[in-house]
């Protein structure tokens, strides 16, 4: 399964700078937790702005012009098709973890979201997820994180 999972401030916002423009730990450990042992997707800049792989996960980073740091345990794929090939092969889910440009990569086979509502608004923020990015999902579960943080759950409308 392909799931996008993400924390949206009130305003959208998702960046500041390259870097989450806030910090919850609570946010945090949940991301570990729902991702260990799968694995994550995300764009060069995002691997830059973490810092190196993420462990634990099968790291995935997407970039057509193959100018990222090496590491040896971190596959580069040159687009979105080839990373849904892989997903194919693997015996876990796959989990798109940003940035902005890669979510709006993987919106037309994203099968599930799990949203990260924060309970700010960040007026500076320069990074965005569009307002309609959940048209066409149900929300299927939701939890409280602590911090006045919610997740919400949810899965793609089949027709």
């Amino acid at each position: 399964m392909i799931i996008g999972i993400v924390a949206i401030s009130k305003n959208n916002a998702i960046g500041k700078g390259g870097k989450l423009p806030w910090h919850y730990p609570a946010d945090l450990r949940f991301f570990k937790e729902t991702t260990i042992g799968n694995a994550v997707v995300m764009g060069a800049n995002t691997l830059r702005a973490i810092g190196k792989p993420l462990p634990g996960r099968l790291n995935i980073v997407l970039s057509r012009s193959g100018n990222i740091d090496l590491y040896t345990d971190v596959i580069r794929l040159g687009s979105k098709d080839e990373a849904v090939i892989l997903s194919q092969y693997l015996k876990c889910d796959v989990f798109v973890i940003g940035g902005a440009k890669t979510y709006e990569a993987f919106a037309d086979v994203i099968d599930r979201w799990i949203v990260t509502q924060v309970p700010i608004e960040v007026s500076d923020a320069d990074t965005f997820v569009p307002d309609d990015f959940l048209e066409g999902f149900e929300k299927i579960d939701s939890k409280e994180l602590g911090d006045g943080l919610s997740v919400e759950i949810l899965q793609r409308n089949r027709v």
